[in-house]
């Protein structure tokens, strides 16, 4: 199907209009739509960790990660409502800003995420939102600092007990070279089980590529998926730092296939809205050959106008989101993986993948 010209006012008729198009449940469509455009409201943050329910659906309540100054968005939050335009479309429970920390939990604490090396202070890719959070987030270079970490993440679990955690991601913050991931991961599985915890581990990187490193973390870090932080597949020399842009399109699949042979679970990072959509069904169909789990797709948010001008053309209109998130249904759903919700907080997928239900909820 061909994008239609933009709209002038993303309306909610024009989004019921679009969700019967691509036969998407309108709660879907709804929530990529306010990733897209964030939200407008009198509360001038950049970024918000916003609890939102759709009011179509409010049984299941979503987290979202948004700009809360987006003065030019169609949604606008009104005391705890929201609207789009003059439609009253859902409400808002909470709003907490979203501070760079060094671990929070996801999955009804079942899932941990860790910010062990500074990811507020990681700021090379063009596109990154982290300069705008506040740097809250600790470098921890030592054993004893994670142990000291997972202490103080006790007290904010749900049930006060880590051992039920069944994955702990690391999102890397400025791992800059190969030996020094391998080192702190290893680090983090010692202190993991000392404290009676067997989690997965999961690594958001690209800088791990050697089969000598794989083999160190099949024997020493396993369970363990590398997730490939892929983020596009155009203009890399651009729009990503160096660490990320010198693993190169062609390399990928040939990664993650090592890996793969390695013994470790493997999956990848996408940002959608970057490249063509034409690229992107190119470079999905290449990686998703060579992954084990479900890749982690986000759709791209703009919070400045330089940031907007990085967009690859019609990605700013909401028909580009749900035509990508077709083409990732068709070329990865006869593989049997499906979305995580707790995985990712910019997702194209909420109730349902190629109709398929994840939730119970609307179709």
């Amino acid at each position: 199907m061909q994008i239609a010209a933009p709209t002038t006012v993303l309306g909610y008729d024009e989004v019921v209009r679009l969700a019967t198009r691509y036969d998407v449940p309108v709660e879907d469509a709804l929530l990529i739509a306010l990733n897209l455009y964030g939200i407008s409201s009198d509360q001038e943050t950049h970024r918000a960790r916003v609890s939102v329910q759709i009011a179509s659906a409010p049984h299941v309540p979503w987290m979202v990660i948004v700009p809360l100054n987006a003065v030019q968005s169609p949604f606008r939050l009104v005391g705890r409502d929201l609207y789009l335009e003059e439609d009253l479309v859902g409400s808002v429970r909470r709003v907490d800003a979203d501070e760079a920390v060094g671990g929070y939990f996801r999955d009804n604490g079942l899932a941990a995420t860790l910010n062990p090396n500074a990811r507020s202070r990681c700021v090379g890719c063009a596109f990154c939102p982290n300069t705008l959070e506040a740097a809250a987030d600790p470098r921890l270079a030592e054993e004893r600092e994670l142990t000291e970490l997972l202490a103080a993440m006790v007290e904010q679990h749900p049930r006060r007990d880590l051992t039920e955690l069944r994955e702990v991601t690391v999102s890397t913050g400025c791992f800059e070279r190969e030996d020094a991931a391998v080192t702190h991961l290893l680090g983090l599985r010692t202190v993991l089980s000392e404290h009676g915890i067997r989690a997965r581990i999961g690594f958001l990187t690209s800088v791990i590529g050697s089969d000598t490193a794989f083999a160190e973390l099949a024997e020493g870090v396993a369970p363990f998926v590398l997730r490939l932080t892929a983020e596009c597949f155009t203009r890399r020399d651009l729009l990503l730092k160096a660490s990320k842009a010198q693993l190169r399109r062609a390399e990928m699949p040939v990664l993650l296939r090592r890996a793969r042979d390695a013994g470790l679970d493997t999956s990848f990072t996408y940002i959608v809205g970057l490249d063509p959509l034409d690229e992107l069904r190119e470079g999905v169909a290449a990686l998703g050959a060579h992954v084990t789990d479900f890749p982690n797709f986000q759709v791209y948010q703009a919070h400045n106008s330089i940031m907007a001008g990085f967009r690859t053309p019609v990605a700013e209109q909401l028909e580009f989101y749900l035509q990508a998130r077709a083409t990732i249904e068709q070329l990865l759903g006869g593989r049997g993986l499906r979305p995580q919700a707790w995985e990712c907080y910019r997702p194209l997928w909420y109730f349902t993948f190629a109709g398929e239900s994840l939730t119970g909820g609307p179709r």
